[in-house]
């Protein structure tokens, strides 16, 4: 069963000289314990379609249903606090709290602090296979593979079933992607949460249960 669906959702915004239809007509769902891969050029439509699951908007027309309920009923802030995890390609950590803050301040938003809160973040970082070592660090200190993995572990700090990752290997080498991939993989597979993955990376497609294509706004299953 799906965890979040799109029924004929389109999305346009218009500036002072033109508009822009970024979804079009795009029916498509996700399920738990599966990857998804979204792919397409810059000015596809990936990024806009990740802002509708994670509830930065919501659609001009259609909708976007988590749970079988309308995202346009909810409280907006509270599905972001709670239901749609994001990971981002160039971080977005909190550059003046360490490690162990960064991944504990979804958990704050939701009352839950002290001890229980550091030591469900040690468990977090060694499911990214982050060393306790880096917890009283700052993320300047360490290197993007591992500034990733902090935003990882923050992602599974808010207790939903659903990561969104924008281009998360878009800054990493070779290397440090793949396990990034291999992390997010090992998520859905292990552990049951729904992941989807919008991303330039073709390497990534053959490991992915499900890949869509964008083009132009609309969305189609498979890979050419």
């Amino acid at each position: 069963m799906a965890i979040i669906e799109l029924r004929d959702v389109s999305y346009n915004y218009s500036s002072k000289f033109q508009r822009v239809d970024a979804l079009k007509h795009v029916t498509c769902s996700f399920e738990e314990g599966k990857v998804y891969a979204v792919v397409g050029k810059s000015g596809s439509g990936k990024s806009t379609l990740l802002s509708l699951l994670a509830g930065l908007d919501v659609p001009s027309s259609g909708e976007v249903l988590f749970a079988g309920q309308p995202t346009t009923s909810m409280d907006l802030a509270k599905y972001r606090r709670e239901c749609a995890a994001m990971i981002y390609q160039n971080f977005r950590l909190f550059p003046l709290l360490t490690v162990s803050e960064n991944i504990t301040y979804p958990m704050e938003l939701r009352g839950f602090t002290g001890e229980k809160a550091r030591q469900r973040a040690r468990e977090l970082a060694a499911r990214v296979a982050l060393p306790e070592s880096v917890l009283d660090r700052f993320p300047g200190m360490l290197s993007g593979g591992e500034q990733q993995r902090v935003g990882i572990a923050r992602a599974m700090s808010m207790d939903t079933r659903l990561i969104l990752a924008d281009e998360p290997t878009g800054n990493l080498d070779d290397e440090n992607g793949r396990n990034i991939i291999d992390i997010l993989i090992s998520l859905a597979h292990e552990d049951g949460y729904c992941v989807v993955i919008a991303t330039h990376d073709l390497s990534v497609l053959p490991d992915m249960d499900v890949v869509y294509q964008m083009k132009s706004g609309e969305l189609r299953e498979g890979e050419g």
